[in-house]
């Protein structure tokens, strides 16, 4: 059996870092899925391009489809390996930290999310 590769990048490209917070800059196109990534920090983001988000666990299984529009923002709790949307959009939504993220939407998804250290 091969190791899964899992990744702690959660964004497309970091564009700072301190010792508060990371901030990334994300894009997914349309058909793209991410890299199987893990949450390790709570978060939040803000939806430059919204779009429809299928959230898949390690194992390939559907958790789910996210609506996200445009010029939402997102606030995620991260603990005991589980994600819990607490932001009024989504709330009470619940994925696995490890996953992968694909755009089943018609556009372009971009995103600013800003992990907490």
């Amino acid at each position: 059996m091969q190791p899964i590769n899992i990744s702690k990048q959660v964004g497309s490209k970091k564009l700072f870092e301190n010792e508060k917070v990371v901030l990334w800059d994300f894009e997914l196109d349309v058909g793209a899925e991410t890299q199987l990534h893990t949450h390790e920090r709570s978060y939040v983001w803000y939806t430059i391009q919204g779009s429809s988000l299928q959230v898949l666990d390690k194992d390939g299984r559907d958790c789910g489809t996210l609506e996200v529009p445009t010029g939402s923002v997102f606030e995620l709790n991260v603990e005991n390996d589980v994600i819990e949307v607490i932001s009024q959009v989504g709330q009470g939504a619940k994925v696995p930290a490890t996953h992968t993220a694909k755009n089943v939407g018609s556009s372009i998804y971009r995103e600013i999310l800003v992990e907490f250290k």
